[in-house]
């Protein structure tokens, strides 16, 4: 003990702890991948929440404003679809004129495929004489036969019937949902995670209205879809945080200091998932709808690919910090509501070290005049003074 003391005495030593230490060595990649990173999110918690709520407004605003973009099936109406070799949009719309339809309300919309290039043509609900005359005047002008030009009449009605299931479908899925995280975890983390799922549907149907991107069928199960996986993200972290909260029972722990060891800890599989689960729905995108030409895969992948960027987002900067400011209303860490480790501090917590033995060196730091948080990782050398729970006793001299 004599000897350990004599070493501290003598100078300066880099005491934060093995651990720091070892984490020192690494890259900030090294660090990410190995959970060790010491990133402040409960300091920066209102960051995602202001930014979330920024977004949110535009939503709302848009679909004020412009609505969606609704496609056929949702607003009924007739579709045709031509061979484009020899047709042009503005013959298109000629033909339409002719018959009184109205033009400006048009889409046409141009489908390359393996099979060639068509024009699809989308207008309000017509009479079946009026569409099987423009059905053959298109033939006409295509220089193809009648049955070639497909035609397809969908009733309003049918597409009222898919919005009102697919309500149901959400409201039965979100009380499950909320049912099973109260279950298994508690309420506040049901809370958090319902709040983060409609978030997402939130953006994404902002992105839709804002870009003017047309909604159909496949949209909508990409919506349920993404649904599953927001909540298996944010239930990954809560996992973890639940983990925490039983690790640190009994020690006096923050809930902000639970919050961010676990963010910190579960950083880079959430990271590993989301980007999983984005390279495949962009090969869709990219290859499938852009490349090959497989058209009917736009409309899905897109959805999938922003509601999988809105969960991955949400979990980190939606769910944890909700359930940081429902928590800290709780008796047992209300008296400690904005105390929280940082820097070298944080990351001696995520490496694996106890609430309270930061507390006391703390303690001993404001004793002793040393300069909290530090260490070998915050540049600031540590005296024995600072770290011993006592004064080093003087060495005894040696009998002759």
């Amino acid at each position: 003990m004599s000897s350990t003391i004599d070493e501290l005495s003598e100078g300066p030593v880099d005491l934060a702890s093995d651990a720091v230490v070892v984490s020192e060595r690494r890259t900030p990649a090294g660090r990410l991948y190995h959970g060790e990173t010491a990133i402040d999110f409960y300091g920066r918690r209102f960051w995602g929440l202001i930014g979330s709520g920024v977004l949110i407004a535009i939503t709302v605003v848009s679909l004020v404003f412009s609505g969606l973009n609704l496609g056929i099936d949702f607003e009924g109406g007739v579709a045709w679809e031509v061979p484009s070799a020899n047709v042009t949009v503005d013959q298109v719309k000629t033909v339409l004129s002719n018959n009184n339809i109205d033009t400006a309300n048009a889409k046409v919309q141009t489908l390359t495929s393996d099979s060639g290039t068509r024009l699809r043509i989308q207008v309000s609900a017509q009479d079946q004489e009026i569409v099987s005359k423009v059905q053959r005047e298109l033939a006409d002008l295509a220089k193809v036969d009648v049955s070639q030009i497909a035609s397809t009449s969908v009733s309003s009605s049918w597409g009222r019937s898919i919005t009102e299931k697919a309500i149901k479908a959400l409201v039965i899925f979100l009380i499950i949902v909320s049912m099973f995280i109260t279950w298994r975890f508690e309420w506040r983390m049901a809370l958090a995670a319902i709040t983060a799922m409609v978030h997402d549907v939130l953006i994404s149907v902002g992105v839709y209205s804002l870009f003017r991107f047309e909604v159909t069928p496949a949209t909508v199960v990409a919506f349920l879809t993404i649904l599953g996986f927001s909540l298996y993200d944010t239930i990954v972290v809560f996992d973890k945080v639940h983990e925490n909260e039983v690790r640190y029972h009994g020690q006096r722990a923050s809930y902000a200091d639970v919050i961010n060891v676990s963010m910190n800890q579960v950083l880079m599989r959430s990271l590993n998932t989301s980007l999983a689960a984005v390279l495949p729905v962009l090969s869709l995108l990219v290859l499938g709808s852009g490349v090959f030409g497989a058209v009917a895969l736009r409309e899905f992948a897109l959805a999938l690919l922003i509601g999988l960027l809105t969960g991955s987002y949400s979990s980190i900067f939606i769910a944890s910090p909700l359930l940081a400011i429902f928590k800290e209303r709780e008796p047992k860490y209300k008296n400690q509501r904005g105390v929280h480790a940082t820097g070298a501090d944080l990351e001696r917590l995520v490496l694996g070290g106890s609430p309270s033995g930061h507390r006391r060196e703390l303690a001993r730091a404001r004793q002793t005049g040393a300069v909290v948080g530090g260490g070998a990782a915050s540049g600031v050398p540590l005296t024995a003074d600072s770290v011993l729970t006592h004064p080093p006793r003087p060495r005894k001299k040696k009998r002759r």
